[in-house]
């Protein structure tokens, strides 16, 4: 399970966020999880400091800590009772919210004495909790916040959420129990986000949801289709005029996908071409185990037609292995499928058991040693693709975005990369006068397995 962000979480880093000076009752957080859990965390701190409260770095000097949970997994379950667990520890007066707060009884059932407990996107009920442990303080003269609110995030990119909840039965997700079903957001809002944040200095937006093709098929009264085409259209114009790029995440491949490379091949256009597309097996009967679409021939039929219309497109996906009842046979079929997919970036997990979800109840469950067996195999074939294909990428010229600065290099990403997820490319000389945001063009010298290394090139 990812930990968001790793640098400014309390229990992680001390002392990363300046402290305040002011005398406002302090609040602490802890955001666990994935980005969408992240745009949470945002949201309550931005609330929180516009009521009067100062974010603090550390658990010693916060009134209170807010622990925004996971609830996916259960080794993700057992990582959020850890960190409720450490905040109680080192501060004592814990509110707890996100996924897992959805099983109040399962965290109280570990830590009775957690002052609340409030399940995903209830931002009333975090602020009410807050409110009742520590009084807010206001001060007119510091409680203006910048238009873009409270960021976790570095500076140069932000995470835009589209839309909460996903009407998808996956029998291995419980999303939907956790999240509800899907619920747009208005396209003027998401819009005018986007653009406060092009305005505070953003240089990527990072598009996510549940399920990003199916943004707006939840009204009833849409004139479009498949609203998300001109979301994604009007985004590349914000982007295009602000020279930033806008990068989709959890795309499922419905058809209309296929009307989204256009923008991406485009060069005017600032969608940048990459997919993020959770395919999450390739055997036909696995998928219907999984009550997934079992379409893997026409995916491959979509990949090619994709890769047709933008030939330089990032295509990322992730895969579960040792599903209830895979067998060896189902799994090299995956192999085989990934060798001619060429997928550019892959993540891959085994599967486990989720209380509440359907897959629990499924026959032949698949023994540990044999999950991790094909876990190490399927990783080794992605391991070589990915490595194959950024040997390709050496003499070539391409943008980058600088994301950090050390005293050895310049930590940026390409087009190819998103944050926390995929690759770097490094610059080892050179770089001084770099910062993070910019934009700089550079060629590539060497490829690793799974990065990049390059020289500016003016």
């Amino acid at each position: 399970m990812s930990q968001n962000p790793p640098d400014l979480r309390p229990d992680l880093a001390r002392a990363t966020v300046p402290r305040d000076d002011t005398n406002q009752p302090r609040i602490g957080m802890v955001s666990l999880g994935c980005p969408k859990a992240l745009v949470d965390s945002e949201r309550i701190l931005t609330r929180l400091r516009a009521e009067g409260y100062a974010i603090s770095p550390d658990y010693e000097g916060a009134e209170a800590v807010i622990v925004n949970t996971c609830g996916f997994l259960d080794s993700a379950k057992a990582e959020s009772l850890d960190a409720i667990g450490e905040a109680l520890t080192e501060n004592g007066r814990v509110i707890v919210t996100g996924c897992l707060g959805a099983e109040e009884d399962y965290i109280r059932g570990t830590h009775p004495s957690v002052l609340a407990v409030t399940g995903p996107h209830q931002y009333e009920q975090v602020l009410d909790a807050v409110h009742k442990a520590v009084p807010p303080s206001p001060d007119p003269f510091i409680d203006l916040l910048p238009a873009t609110g409270v960021s976790l995030t570095p500076r140069h990119y932000s995470y835009l959420k589209i839309s909460e909840g996903c009407n998808h039965k996956c029998k291995f997700c419980i999303i939907p129990d956790m999240r509800g079903r899907l619920a747009s957001r208005p396209q003027k809002a998401v819009l005018r986000e986007a653009e406060k944040l092009a305005e505070a200095g953003t240089r990527e937006l990072l598009i996510i949801s549940q399920d990003t093709s199916a943004y707006g098929t939840d009204w009833k009264d849409r004139e479009a289709k498949a609203p998300i085409l001109d979301l994604a259209r009007a985004l590349g114009q914000i982007a295009s005029q602000d020279e930033l790029w806008v990068r989709l995440h959890y795309v499922y491949p419905y058809p209309h996908v296929r009307e989204l490379i256009p923008l991406m091949a485009d060069s005017g256009n600032a969608v940048l071409p990459y997919l993020d597309i959770p395919f999450q097996h390739a055997h036909p009967d696995v998928l219907r185990r999984m009550a997934r679409p079992a379409a893997a021939s026409r995916t491959l039929d979509e990949i090619r037609a994709w890769r047709a219309d933008c030939p330089d497109i990032t295509l990322r996906s992730t895969f579960i292995v040792g599903y209830p009842g895979e067998t060896e046979a189902e799994f090299q079929h995956l192999l085989d499928w990934l060798d001619e997919a060429q997928l550019d970036r892959v993540g891959c997990f085994q599967y486990e058991n989720v209380d509440g979800a359907r897959s629990n109840a499924l026959p032949d469950h698949v023994a540990a040693e044999v999950k991790q067996d094909r876990w190490d195999r399927f990783m080794e074939k992605a391991q070589a693709i990915s490595e194959a294909k950024l040997a390709a990428k050496l003499g070539t010229r391409m943008t980058v975005l600088v994301d950090s600065i050390e005293a050895d290099g310049a930590t940026c990403r390409t087009t190819a990369d998103a944050p926390e997820i995929d690759g770097n490319l490094f610059i080892d000389e050179g770089f001084e006068g770099l910062k993070p945001g910019d934009m700089v063009e550079v060629e590539v010298d060497e490829a690793g397995e799974y990065d990049l290394w390059g020289r500016m090139t003016s």
